[in-house]
């Protein structure tokens, strides 16, 4: 993997614990010496549509600030940064819920709730492609956040870019990810967070919490400001999901603005790596 995009988290995520440089020589050293390393991936699903994530999944604010500030990609990473400010500035919030199971030691997040899981019907096709874990995630134990919401971001390793350490204690193959949910947040204290990303530390605000989790359900809703415009579901810098009235939202989406659920394939993927 060789960095090439305005966020490079993955990369970063592997040259970073052995003090190399995120770039395109460092990456291909390593790419060269063969080293490889295990990698969870999550499988996010609607129906019978599925998408493979390996970085990452945002709704809310995270999200608004990755899809809609490719306005100005010409700025590269910076563009973030500029738009950032803007939606913190007219901040967005979002009625929602997310169900979850905690891993142990986090059961004390969220309220006990029960979760409808949607089973895929049976196809005869079933059996050609992959169809993500088999887990009975009926039977686990879930929890439950309500809204409203300013972002929920879910990592599945520590960096999300260059200068973002999103999940300080995220790791490639543990079996979980890590879930940073914002709720209610007073601007100025927002934008403290927010400058925080770069080392990690936003995760130690009152406002935000942070644990890991084996399985999430997303139930997204409108914004509170204007209930007749809805968000966006990000992937790994892509559009899952447009609602109504958002981002481009005449343009054609993989996944519909509804419920999805995510479970994780413990070191599924293999990358190259430097250690």
């Amino acid at each position: 993997m060789v960095p090439a995009g305005s966020g490079n988290g993955m990369i970063k995520s592997l040259l970073e614990p052995v003090g190399l440089p995120c770039s395109a020589t460092s990456a291909t050293i390593s790419i060269i010496r063969g080293r490889t390393r295990s990698l969870d991936v999550a499988t996010i699903s609607q129906g019978t549509t599925k998408f493979f994530s390996v970085l990452m999944l945002a709704w809310g604010l995270v999200a608004d600030i990755d899809i809609e500030s490719e306005k100005f990609r010409w700025m590269g990473s910076a563009r973030f940064d500029i738009y950032g400010l803007q939606r913190i500035i007219c901040l967005r919030q979002y009625h929602g819920r997310i169900l979850f199971v905690p891993a142990p030691g986090f059961e004390s997040y969220g309220q006990r709730a029960s979760c409808s899981i949607d089973k895929e019907p049976s196809g005869s096709d079933k059996t050609l492609v992959y169809q993500g874990p088999d887990s009975k995630l009926e039977n686990l134990d879930w929890r439950e956040m309500k809204g409203p919401f300013v972002s929920v971001w879910l990592h599945n390793v520590p960096w999300g870019a260059e200068n973002t350490l999103a999940a300080p204690d995220a790791k490639f193959s543990d079996g979980f990810l890590d879930l940073i949910v914002m709720k209610d947040c007073p601007k100025l204290a927002l934008l403290s967070l927010m400058t925080k990303l770069s080392d990690g530390t936003h995760v130690q605000s009152p406002y935000a919490s942070y644990l890991k989790v084996k399985a999430f359900v997303l139930e997204p809703g409108a914004r509170i400001d204007e209930p007749d415009k809805e968000g966006i579901i990000d992937s790994d810098g892509e559009v899952l999901a447009r609602g109504r009235k958002s981002y481009k939202c005449d343009q054609k989406a993989l996944m519909s603005y509804d419920k999805l659920q995510i479970s994780v394939d413990q070191g599924l993927a293999t990358l190259f790596s430097p250690e």
